[in-house]
C-alpha cells in the first residue's frame, strides 16, 4: 500500500506542473554560427585556379558554347595551360595536339596586368604559329559605381 501512495503522490505532482513547450535553441545557434565561420574560412582555400590580376577594358562578357580553355601568363612570366605550368616549348608542342582533339575551338589568353609584354607576346605568337584561334581576356569596367 505504501507503493501505491507514492505513485499517487508523484502523479499528482506531475499533473500540477506547468507545461513548458519552448525549445532551447541556444546550442543550435552556436553550432550553426560555428559551421558558418568554418565555411567562410575554408571557401577561398577550396577554390582552385591561378591568381592573376586581369587588366580592365571596355569589353563584352565572355560567351562560349564550349568550356573555355585558358592559357595564363603570370607577372613573373610563368605560363600555365589551365592549371599546369608549362614552358614556351611545351606550349608550342601542346597547342596543335590540343586543337587536334576537337574539344577546344579557341584558347583564351589571360595575361596578368603587371606581366611583361614579352612573355604574353610569345604566347600569342605560339598560338598563331600553331594555327589556334585565340582571344585576350580582360575584365570589364564596373559601371554604375
Amino acid at each position: 500500500m505504501s507503493s501505491i501512495g507514492i505513485r499517487r503522490r508523484s502523479r499528482a505532482n506531475r499533473d500540477g506542473l506547468p507545461v513548458n513547450a519552448e525549445i532551447n535553441v541556444t546550442s543550435l545557434v552556436d553550432v550553426a554560427f560555428t559551421l558558418l565561420v568554418i565555411f567562410i574560412i575554408t571557401a577561398p582555400i577550396l577554390q582552385g585556379g591561378i591568381e592573376v590580376a586581369i587588366p580592365r577594358a571596355d569589353v563584352p562578357p565572355l560567351t562560349s558554347e564550349n568550356q573555355p580553355f585558358f592559357v595564363t601568363v603570370l607577372r613573373d612570366g610563368t605560363i600555365f595551360m589551365e592549371d599546369t605550368e608549362v614552358t614556351l616549348e611545351e606550349l608550342e608542342a601542346g597547342l596543335p595536339q590540343l586543337m587536334a582533339t576537337g574539344n577546344v575551338q579557341r584558347i583564351y589568353i589571360r595575361g596578368d596586368s603587371l606581366a611583361p609584354y614579352g612573355p604574353v607576346l610569345r604566347v600569342m605568337a605560339a598560338s598563331v604559329n600553331s594555327g589556334v584561334n585565340w582571344s585576350v581576356v580582360a575584365e570589364p569596367y564596373r559601371t554604375g559605381n
